[in-house]
């Protein structure tokens, strides 16, 4: 799948660096990316372990979640930024993706980042799923009581390509991005999976969340490696494992 030259699209980068240092770059890197031309909506963020959505965070790995006025802009950032350089340079490890907008709501920060993208048609193969919350400090004890069933229904559901859990602040403000086979394998996961569905309902009738966002999008252009691969190509077609990816090593 390939997006068009004009409008909205985003990117979801993973990057693995060699020391637990690389926290730094959490507060270097913002004023070059509100400098960026184009990019109309960004936050760094931290990782969990493996795909957990709980306490704990990988201090070796962070991610950037950023929305693109178009494909143009993207590629400059990542054939100019100093950021990208830095990937290239000093990561071990680095995934990239290219992400179309299917459909979101709620807010992040106060607006929807992705509100007058034009949705592309349905796909046919595999999607991405970006959730987040503010997680009221009086939901905290419940949310991360909530986590173990759901990170063990999400490890062995069928369908999921990957997963992994990023946040803003420590605690309150929580996320997953997840890649799926296709959508009726989110549909599973979201509607069939006892507790992730249990979940969901007390989110709803107790009010966990004073802000919330779902989206959903076609991932494309994929480069890198997640954890040694790239979840969107078959196996034995990783070109990450060979390095001929850009920022993999």
């Amino acid at each position: 799948m390939t997006a068009t030259s004009t409008g909205i699209i985003a990117s979801f980068h993973l990057i693995r660096y060699p020391g637990l240092d690389a926290m730094r770059h959490m507060a270097f890197d913002r004023p070059v990316l509100r400098g960026t031309g184009g990019l109309r909506f960004w936050r760094l963020l931290g990782t969990g372990r493996g795909r957990s959505t709980g306490l704990g965070a990988d201090l070796r790995r962070w991610a950037l979640f950023a929305v693109w006025d178009g494909e143009p802009a993207l590629e400059r950032f990542l054939a100019g930024s100093p950021i990208a350089a830095r990937w290239r340079e000093e990561a071990d490890e680095s995934w990239h993706v290219r992400l179309a907008p299917l459909a979101s709501h709620g807010g992040w920060g106060g607006a929807d980042p992705l509100a007058g993208a034009a949705a592309p048609p349905p796909p046919r193969g595999p999607v991405a799923v970006l959730t987040r919350a503010s997680i009221r400090p009086g939901r905290l004890v419940a949310f991360y009581r909530s986590v173990p069933d759901v990170d063990r229904l999400l490890r062995r559901q069928d369908g999921c390509l990957d997963a992994v859990g990023i946040g803003e602040w420590p605690l309150a403000r929580q996320a997953t991005f997840s890649l799926w086979e296709d959508e009726a394998s989110v549909r599973r996961y979201a509607y069939q999976g006892g507790a992730h569905r249990a979940v969901i309902e007390r989110v709803r009738r107790e009010g966990w969340y004073s802000e919330e966002l779902f989206a959903r999008f076609v991932p494309f252009g994929s480069q890198g490696a997640w954890d040694g691969r790239d979840p969107l190509r078959p196996v034995g077609r990783d070109e990450a494992a060979h390095g001929t990816a850009p920022g993999a090593r």
